[in-house]
């Protein structure tokens, strides 16, 4: 899941493409309108023989919107390869307090970083 949200801010849609399963993997991925992602949480994840699942929330900035994708997802192992296989997914806005943490990684209060 990591390498995957990796290659989603690195915006390399080959990598994407190879790590999903061919059932259910799309013809053309055009990362081009992508937000800017900025942080990955893992929640929780299970693997029982072939199959996984992770629930994951990630953070993106588009303009000076910050906002949230949330999915679990569900992988599948073959031939020592983990590939996604599809998600449940939601999106929200996120609207951080000016004395938590900035959403975009950096440590710093969000109102000493980006506010």
């Amino acid at each position: 899941m990591r390498s995957r949200f990796a290659a989603f801010v690195q915006k390399r849609p080959d990598y994407l493409r190879a790590t999903w399963h061919p059932d259910t993997r799309p013809v053309t991925l055009d990362l081009d309108d992508s937000p800017d992602w900025t942080s990955l949480q893992i929640i929780s994840s299970e693997e029982h023989d072939r199959r996984g699942t992770v629930h994951f929330r990630a953070i993106y900035r588009v303009g000076g919107e910050w906002g949230y994708l949330e999915e679990v997802s569900d992988f599948v192992r073959e031939d020592g390869q983990w590939y996604y296989l599809s998600g449940e997914t939601r999106e929200g806005i996120l609207k951080p307090g000016r004395n938590e943490r900035c959403p975009c990684g950096s440590g710093k209060k969000y109102k000493a970083c980006c506010l």
